[in-house]
């Protein structure tokens, strides 16, 4: 199966517009974009999803240790290069950047334990263990947290998997955090 990465010229009619909003805001259209523009809901959803999570009591370097926990689980090349750039935009420290990217400890305890509670989620299919769980309320996070989390993780799910699928190429706005398997990409 061939998938086309869309532009706003050669979209679905109704993903042209949100084609169009994309580009306005990334000053670029991620490739991703594209190819979610052959099923437009799925371009809404996923946008739709980012919004909702700018909403969330996270901050910036903890929606991105969302992101890029998830993308890096999940295994997914072309979104942890992406997120990895979206974390740089948002000033979200290198050291915690790299550690994901690399599978390492966070520095800081406390995104330690959030990063922590976010793998746990997604390895055990929505089952935290009381360690990590502790470790996360003794960081102070709580039940709020817990849940956006869970956003964060879902709107990773359909670039994850999309991109998987899909094989992405990879935008060159992204090839300076590229990433293969838990390595720096060549």
């Amino acid at each position: 199966m061939t998938f086309k990465v869309h532009s706003e010229k050669d979209a679905p009619p109704d993903a042209k517009n949100a084609l169009k909003k994309v580009s306005d805001s990334y000053g670029f259209q991620p490739n991703i974009m594209g190819i979610f523009a052959e099923a437009p809901p799925l371009l809404d959803a996923y946008v739709t999803l980012g919004r909702m999570l700018e909403k969330t009591s996270l901050s910036p370097a903890e929606r991105y240790i969302v992101m890029l926990t998830a993308s890096s689980e999940n295994d997914c090349e072309y979104c942890v290069a992406a997120d990895s750039a979206g974390a740089k935009k948002e000033n979200v420290p290198d050291d915690v950047v790299s550690a994901i990217r690399d599978g390492r400890t966070i520095a800081d305890s406390r995104l330690e334990a959030f990063r922590q509670y976010a793998r746990d989620l997604m390895k055990n299919r929505g089952r935290v263990s009381d360690d990590v769980k502790n470790d996360f309320l003794k960081a102070g996070y709580g039940p709020q947290q817990a849940l956006e989390i869970v956003l964060g993780i879902g709107m990773k799910t359909l670039s994850n998997y999309t991109s998987r699928l899909s094989h992405t190429p990879l935008d060159s706005e992204f090839r300076d955090t590229a990433w293969r398997n838990g390595q720096e990409a060549a």
